[in-house]
């Protein structure tokens, strides 16, 4: 980190990891090289890392970086516990699968500062190095890939609904109550920051505050990814009683169509919903093709497998718990079956 006299507010930075040897030294080292000098701290919560994550990070020990251990394995658990391990008064949530400019935390602290809002933080920029996350990368800033959610990837400031990662003050952050477990392990970004907009905290985005964002490698994970995804989206509904925006739902529907269309099929013989669903949906897919930024097969593929598994996920959440759905209830607990 640069030394110096502190200036402005003190900055400790979270990063939750689990397994991430591949990304955890690059996101560390445009961590050390920001340009703002009040960071007292980087604490990396660690869930169990089993493939020499830890390892990497104890090299960094001595320049600023501190190591805490999540015993609950669970991300939002981890952040809340370095969260108040923490002594910045700014906290500023960072991601092991992501690098930052060098003005990340200098411009993070500038527009939280300047604007009053309670969260700010950047769009979330996918940048791919293989053919295949170059792929996802383009499917991520596509909305019809991803849906129309401006911090996916814009260009303009303001009010938002969510941003990727974000900051905000230590003392607020706390007095909200932190993160929530979800039984799904993600979506806890987006469930704090729609409650807090519920309590009516303003939640703000700024371009100028520059990370990138690397997108998982191979089909298997990403499925797995947007299929937790799913999952997190249908927790948020039970948990708050109502979803953020109806856009998560065409996903849902996509399977439900597809499911109901294959009974219709086969108990009847007719084939003609069938068709007529896979044929909107593959008209939705050449669409995505013509407008995206690499055309490419992969893109079509990459996003056919958003689609089906995140409206699988969030099915098969809701299945897990229905009348809790139904009723708009607590869920069942995290690390429940």
């Amino acid at each position: 980190m640069p030394d110096g006299a502190m200036m402005g507010p003190s900055v400790s930075v979270l990063v939750p990891t689990f397994n991430e040897v591949g990304h955890i030294e690059r996101c560390l080292e445009t961590l050390a090289a920001q340009d703002y000098e009040a960071v007292v701290e980087i604490v990396v919560v660690d869930g169990g890392s089993e493939d020499g994550t830890l390892a990497v990070v104890e090299k960094w020990a001595g320049d600023g970086v501190v190591v805490v251990h999540n015993p609950d394995r669970v991300q939002s658990a981890g952040l809340n516990l370095a969260a108040h391990r923490a002594n910045g008064e700014i906290l500023i949530r960072a991601d092991a699968h992501s690098t930052y400019g060098p003005g990340y935390i200098s411009r993070s602290v500038a527009v939280l500062t300047e604007t009053g809002a309670q969260a700010v933080g950047g769009p979330m920029r996918v940048r791919g190095r293989t053919p295949f996350e170059n792929a996802v990368a383009a499917a991520m800033s596509n909305p019809l890939g991803v849906g129309p959610a401006a911090f996916h990837d814009a260009e303009a400031s303001g009010p938002v609904d969510t941003v990727y990662l974000g900051a905000f003050w230590r003392a607020h952050f706390l007095e909200r109550g932190g993160y929530r477990s979800l039984p799904s392990g993600v979506a806890e970004d987006a469930d704090m920051y729609y409650r807090w907009r519920q309590a009516g905290d303003t939640i703000w985005l700024d371009p100028s505050i520059e990370s990138a964002y690397r997108p998982r490698g191979t089909w298997r994970a990403l499925a797995r990814q947007f299929f937790r995804y799913g999952r997190g989206k249908a927790d948020m509904l039970i948990m708050n009683r109502r979803v953020p925006s109806l856009r998560p739902l065409a996903p849902v529907g996509l399977v439900l169509a597809m499911l109901a269309s294959l009974v219709v099929w086969a108990f009847t013989g007719h084939i003609g919903l069938l068709i007529f669903v896979a044929g909107s949906w593959f008209t939705t897919l050449v669409g995505v093709w013509l407008f995206s930024a690499r055309r490419h097969w992969r893109v079509v593929g990459v996003i056919a497998v958003m689609h089906v598994t995140y409206g699988s996920g969030f099915l098969v959440s809701s299945l897990l718990d229905p009348w809790s759905l139904l009723r708009g209830g607590e869920p069942r607990k995290a690390g429940d079956s």
